[in-house]
Protein backbone atom coordinates (compact mmCIF):
# COMPACT_ATOMS: atom_id res chain seq x y z
CA UNK A 1 0.00 0.00 0.00
CA UNK A 2 2.88 2.38 0.80
CA UNK A 3 4.30 2.04 -2.71
CA UNK A 4 1.04 3.20 -4.24
CA UNK A 5 0.92 6.21 -1.94
CA UNK A 6 4.45 7.12 -3.02
CA UNK A 7 3.53 6.82 -6.71
CA UNK A 8 0.38 8.89 -6.17
CA UNK A 9 2.39 11.52 -4.29
CA UNK A 10 4.91 11.63 -7.13
CA UNK A 11 2.18 12.11 -9.72
CA UNK A 12 0.63 14.91 -7.66
CA UNK A 13 4.05 16.58 -7.28
CA UNK A 14 4.65 16.40 -11.04
CA UNK A 15 1.25 17.90 -11.81
CA UNK A 16 1.75 20.70 -9.27
CA UNK A 17 5.22 21.36 -10.71
CA UNK A 18 3.86 21.62 -14.25
CA UNK A 19 1.12 23.96 -13.02
CA UNK A 20 3.72 26.06 -11.17
CA UNK A 21 5.96 26.30 -14.21
CA UNK A 22 3.05 27.46 -16.34
CA UNK A 23 1.86 29.97 -13.74
CA UNK A 24 5.29 31.40 -12.88
CA UNK A 25 7.28 30.78 -16.06
CA UNK A 26 8.92 34.22 -16.18
CA UNK A 27 10.01 34.00 -12.56
CA UNK A 28 11.50 30.58 -13.28
CA UNK A 29 13.30 31.94 -16.37
CA UNK A 30 14.78 34.80 -14.32
CA UNK A 31 15.95 32.30 -11.71
CA UNK A 32 17.64 30.21 -14.40
CA UNK A 33 19.31 33.27 -15.87
CA UNK A 34 20.66 34.12 -12.43
CA UNK A 35 21.95 30.59 -11.81
CA UNK A 36 23.84 30.10 -15.06
CA UNK A 37 26.84 32.41 -14.40
CA UNK A 38 27.70 30.97 -10.95
CA UNK A 39 27.35 27.42 -12.29
CA UNK A 40 29.71 28.27 -15.16
CA UNK A 41 32.25 29.81 -12.77
CA UNK A 42 32.14 26.83 -10.40
CA UNK A 43 32.31 24.35 -13.29
CA UNK A 44 35.25 26.23 -14.78
CA UNK A 45 37.07 26.21 -11.45
CA UNK A 46 36.48 22.47 -11.08
CA UNK A 47 37.83 21.87 -14.60
CA UNK A 48 40.84 24.10 -13.90
CA UNK A 49 41.73 22.27 -10.69
CA UNK A 50 41.23 18.88 -12.35
CA UNK A 51 43.49 19.89 -15.23
CA UNK A 52 46.20 21.21 -12.92
CA UNK A 53 46.04 18.02 -10.86
CA UNK A 54 46.33 15.90 -14.01
CA UNK A 55 49.36 17.90 -15.19
CA UNK A 56 51.03 17.48 -11.79
CA UNK A 57 50.34 13.74 -11.82
CA UNK A 58 51.77 13.36 -15.32
CA UNK A 59 54.86 15.37 -14.36
CA UNK A 60 55.39 13.26 -11.26
CA UNK A 61 54.97 10.05 -13.27
CA UNK A 62 57.64 11.22 -15.72
CA UNK A 63 60.00 11.96 -12.83
CA UNK A 64 59.44 8.47 -11.41
CA UNK A 65 60.03 6.89 -14.84
CA UNK A 66 63.30 8.83 -15.20
CA UNK A 67 64.53 7.54 -11.81
CA UNK A 68 64.08 3.89 -12.85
Amino acid sequence: MGKYVTVLGGIIAILMGIWGLRAWWWSFAILLKGCVPPVLVLGGLAALFAGISEIKDASQAKKEEAKK
